[in-house]
C-alpha cells in the first residue's frame, strides 16, 4: 500500500497518475475529495481530511508499506517552523505508530551549507527531514532547486507587459526543475520496495540558466518579447503581504530567495544520477506556451 498526501497540488496530483498506471493499492489523503477526477477516484482509496492531523494520518497510514510526504504551502502561517515542522509531526508519530516503512518527501538542497541555518523555507525544511529521520523510518528526501513551474504564478505580467520579476540578479545562474521529473523520480522510489536507510535525492534539472537566459528562451517560445526584471527585496516581499501572506511566511520566502542568490542552490554538485531530463525550453513549449495562449 502507498499513501499519497497532497494528492491535488501541483506535485501530487503528478505523483498519483505516475502510479497509476501500476497495480499497486493507493490510499489518498485529500480534504475536498470533489476536486479529485471521477476515474481517480475509483482507482485509489480515499481518506478526507488533512494530513496535518494526528487521527487523519493514523488511519491513512494503517498497513501502509510507503508514504508520499509534501507539506503544501500554508501563506498564513505564523511562523515558518510551524508551517513544515509542526505540521509534520503527527504524521511522524503516525509512521511510527503504523510501522511505515518508507517515507519519500520532499525538500530543498542545502544541507551542510553555512547558508541553510537562515533560508527560511529551506532551513524548515531540512528541520522537516531531521523530525522524520528520527523516527527511524527508511527516509528519501527529494532536494531540489526552484521549479521551472514556479513561472506560472507570474502568468498575469508575462501576458500583460511581458515581462516577470524576482530578487535574483537576473545574470545569476542557477539550476531548476521541472515539477513533472520530481513526481517521476518520487513514483521510481516509491514503488521500489527494497531500499532502507536514510539520504537525499537531488534533483536538479538539465542545466543551470539565469533569469535573462529564461527570459531568452521564453521570448522564443511565445513569439513575443519577454524580459525579467529584478526588483528589491522589500519589494518582493511587501507584494506577497499584499496579496495575503503573512509576515512570517513571506520574511521567509525572502530569506530563501537570499540564500539561493549567494550559493545555495549551486553548493549542490551537479552528477549525472542528479541531473532531469525536462529542459526549460521544453517545459515552456509543453506547459508555459499552453498557459499563456489559454
Amino acid at each position: 500500500m502507498i499513501v499519497v498526501t497532497a494528492p491535488t497540488g501541483l506535485i501530487g496530483h503528478q505523483v498519483l497518475n505516475n502510479l497509476s498506471a501500476y497495480p499497486e493499492p493507493i490510499r489518498i489523503i485529500v480534504r475536498d475529495p470533489s476536486r479529485l477526477p471521477a476515474y481517480t477516484r475509483e482507482r485509489v482509496e480515499v481518506v478526507q481530511g488533512s494530513h496535518g492531523d494526528l487521527d487523519v494520518v493514523t488511519r491513512a497510514f494503517a498497513g501502509a508499506d510507503s508514504v508520499f510526504w509534501l507539506v503544501p504551502l500554508d501563506p498564513h502561517a505564523e511562523s515558518v517552523e510551524s508551517a513544515y515542522v509542526d505540521f509534520t509531526w503527527p504524521a511522524c508519530e503516525a509512521f511510527k505508530n503504523q510501522g511505515v516503512k518508507r517515507v519519500v518527501g520532499v525538500s530543498a538542497i542545502g544541507r551542510g551549507t553555512t547558508l541553510a541555518g537562515n533560508a527560511g523555507y529551506v532551513t524548515a525544511l531540512l528541520a522537516k527531514d531531521d523530525l522524520i529521520a528520527s523516527t527511524g523510518v527508511s527516509y528519501r528526501a527529494l532536494t531540489m532547486p526552484s521549479f521551472m513551474d514556479n513561472t506560472i504564478s507570474q502568468i498575469g505580467p508575462l501576458k500583460s507587459q511581458g515581462v516577470f520579476f524576482s530578487p535574483t540578479p537576473g545574470d545569476l545562474k542557477l539550476p531548476t526543475c521541472a515539477t513533472r521529473d520530481i513526481a517521476t523520480v518520487a513514483a521510481r522510489l516509491l514503488l521500489d520496495h527494497f531500499w532502507s536507510g536514510q539520504g537525499s535525492v537531488p534533483i536538479l534539472g538539465p542545466e543551470d540558466l539565469s533569469f535573462n537566459d529564461m527570459a531568452h528562451i521564453m521570448s522564443e517560445v511565445l513569439g513575443r518579447l519577454i524580459r525579467f526584471q529584478q526588483i528589491p527585496g522589500e519589494a518582493f516581499k511587501a507584494d506577497l503581504i499584499q496579496r495575503g501572506m503573512s509576515e512570517a511566511m513571506a520574511q521567509g520566502m525572502l530569506d530563501m530567495m537570499i540564500a539561493k542568490n549567494e550559493g545555495l542552490d549551486n553548493a549542490e554538485p551537479r552528477t549525472l544520477q542528479a541531473t532531469t531530463p525536462t529542459s526549460f525550453r521544453q517545459w515552456c513549449e509543453e506547459v508555459l506556451r499552453p498557459a499563456v495562449l489559454a
